[in-house]
């Protein structure tokens, strides 16, 4: 772990029934027990800590030190968290050590890991005993900028991902950069892909940045700390604000989905854990990107740029050899179809998306045949 836990950013997420925290900094992890204790949660609370096999030999021990350090009764579950585990079984499991370590409503779950692990303990404390406290503690880029943030918490099922869950807001989320230096360096590229949707998506300047940043955005070895720093801190700004204005995804928290709503097909047709989501999601924003430009809403120049930043990136952009009929088949089982017809968030502009419902199955698979 690096420096002292001394330079915490704070960005909040304004909701108003439930406000939180989203804390950047350096060391941070070691300051957890007492982070949590500043949200008024007393001494001997019951804290169980979920974590995955990997992320507990690097920071199990340091996380549950803090948490005991600060008083907390703390326990560990260690589960095992690839997009395959991500089902009823997993969290099955969570419920049985809840019931075993006697959790009551006023006791916690600490989220220890990458996304699957944020959304599987996220969606057992929405569950058990119809609700309790979960706090999020992201150790992906992915997690950081994107998953821990907004309360979506749940699991796939056989017909889709994420189709089980629930909005369930963490009272705290507690992000420190130096977990990411144990973080394989596919998965901080697939991270990566949730960046370079913000750029998208609204912030333009962002854009520019990790465009200027070329292949250094690649590799946690080659990106600048400073650089890092204004990604996570961005980004949360960025899913923080969107989240404020639309908590349950009525309207404007739709935006979040570019490039997701493509990219889940992806991942349903070729099988969890082919590509990880990351990766998914930059097939999606190309496909997208594809899509936007068929319908005539953005440059050729802008696809070009959002093609070579996520190449740069070092994330794949090619639609893979999937059956038509299967892709649009999927595309109607999304969560974010409405009256039967699928909503697409497409690109106008770098920094500018608009939300579609008038899109042909024509021209997506038009549009999808241009990315093979």
């Amino acid at each position: 772990m690096g420096a002292t836990a001394t330079a915490i950013r704070t960005i909040p997420v304004e909701l108003s029934a439930n406000p939180y925290p989203v804390l950047i900094g350096s060391g941070a992890l070691r300051s957890l027990g007492e982070q949590i204790r500043a949200l008024g949660i007393k001494a001997g609370t019951k804290v169980l800590v979920v974590t995955n096999p990997v992320v507990n030999q690097h920071y199990g021990a340091t996380a549950l030190a803090s948490l005991e350090a600060a008083g907390f009764n703390a326990g560990l579950l260690v589960i095992e968290a690839g997009e395959d585990q991500k089902t009823p079984a997993t969290v099955a499991q969570i419920h049985d050590a809840a019931f075993e370590r006697k959790l009551e409503r006023g006791s916690l779950i600490v989220a220890l890991g990458g996304g699957v692990v944020g959304d599987m303990a996220g969606f057992a404390a929405a569950t058990w005993l119809r609700g309790i406290a979960v706090v999020q503690v992201p150790t992906t880029l992915l997690a950081m900028v994107d998953a821990s943030i907004g309360g979506k918490t749940g699991v796939n099922h056989p017909g889709g991902k994420n189709l089980i869950g629930a909005f369930h807001q963490p009272r705290l989320v507690l992000i420190d950069p130096d977990t990411l230096q144990t973080l394989p360096e596919r998965e901080f590229r697939a991270g990566m892909a949730e960046v370079i949707k913000y750029g998208v998506i609204g912030d333009a300047e962002l854009f520019g940045e990790l465009e200027a940043a070329g292949e250094r955005l690649a590799s946690m070895d080659t990106l600048p700390a400073d650089l890092l720093q204004s990604v996570l801190e961005r980004s949360a700004a960025a899913k923080a604000k969107v989240v404020a204005a639309d908590e349950k995804e009525g309207g404007l928290r739709a935006i979040l989905n570019y490039g997701h709503t493509l990219g889940h097909v992806v991942e349903a047709l070729c099988g969890y854990g082919t590509f990880l989501h990351g990766e998914a999601v930059a097939i999606g924003m190309v496909a997208a990107g594809e899509l936007a430009l068929e319908l005539g809403l953005w440059s050729p120049e802008d696809q070009a740029r959002q093609r070579a930043v996520i190449a740069a990136a070092g994330l794949p952009g090619r639609w893979p050899e999937l059956e038509p009929a299967a892709v649009l088949h999927c595309l109607q089982g999304d969560k974010k179809v409405r009256d039967g017809c699928v909503r697409f968030v497409l690109p106008t502009g770098l920094g500018r998306v608009e939300i579609r419902s008038d899109v042909s199955g024509e021209q997506v698979l038009a549009a999808l045949e241009r990315c093979r």
